[in-house]
């Protein structure tokens, strides 16, 4: 499998960003890590090898990025108005500098699809839905996306604009991405067990806003037995993406 890493500078952040790129050629994929990690977590963790034969077989290339959370969500005693223009920042980056480099690498203009476990999915939910534009979907696997987990009851109207469970409810109905979501793939999966307290809680709120307004979002429930850990998002990726992909493939068609 060839692995490309690459260290480009972010202006977004003012700092050096790394990527780890999987394969040749494919759907793009981009992967953000767990929380506080670097672009290797999602290999470290076997998630790059549970995908091997998507990548091997230039179905999918895997873009693994950096995250800055020890900056904006994990930095719970830092200047709340600072973390949250860090979180932003680190939005700015993903939308205005990471999207064209994938497109570059890959040699295309598709829409990438993103992916992560726990703030990993946190980040691949706030880019699918702040930006259906710019992205085909998510595959969103134990996120919370209710900012009140790392910053309390506070909020601004920065913060405001990363907490999904804030404005995916005050998003008014006529919004030009309601319809947009429609053909998108929007996955979200949480699990009943150990740790996935926030995520359910969260989950629910996002499930009952998109029914409400039409929108046909994939929430997911796992079972009780199903643990805030690698080895589960490690089965769930592989049940979710061959979905995924297929329903995407015909979205494009359709869009073609």
């Amino acid at each position: 499998m060839r692995r490309d890493f690459i260290t480009r500078h972010s202006d977004a952040l003012g700092k050096d960003m790394s990527v780890i790129v999987y394969g040749d050629s494919g759907y793009p994929v981009v992967a953000f890590q767990a929380q506080d990690a670097k672009s290797n977590n999602f290999e470290d963790f076997g998630m790059i090898e549970t995908l091997a034969d998507y990548i091997e077989s230039g179905t999918i290339q895997v873009c693994s990025v950096d995250n800055t959370d020890e900056e904006s969500g994990s930095d719970t005693w830092g200047d709340k108005t600072w973390r949250a223009q860090r979180q932003e920042d680190y939005f700015r980056f993903v939308t205005d500098e990471l999207v064209p480099f994938v497109h570059e690498v890959n040699g295309s203009d598709l829409r990438p699809l993103t992916t992560g476990c726990s703030m990993g999915a946190t980040h691949a939910a706030i880019a699918a839905f702040r930006r259906p534009d710019l992205f085909q979907g998510c595959i969103a696997l134990s996120g919370v996306y209710s900012t009140g987990y790392f910053w309390g009851d506070w909020m601004n109207d920065v913060l405001y604009g990363n907490c999904i469970t804030a404005f995916l409810p005050n998003m008014p109905a006529d919004h030009p991405y309601v319809d947009i979501y429609a053909k998108r793939q929007l996955v979200l999966c949480v699990g009943q067990g150990a740790w996935e307290d926030m995520g359910i809680a969260d989950l629910r709120i996002i499930r009952d806003t998109c029914r409400a307004k039409g929108i046909p979002v994939w929430c997911d429930f796992w079972g009780n037995d199903v643990n805030h850990d690698w080895p589960w998002w490690r089965k769930q990726i592989r049940y979710f993406l061959p979905i995924v992909l297929e329903d995407m493939q015909k979205s494009l068609a359709e869009e073609a």
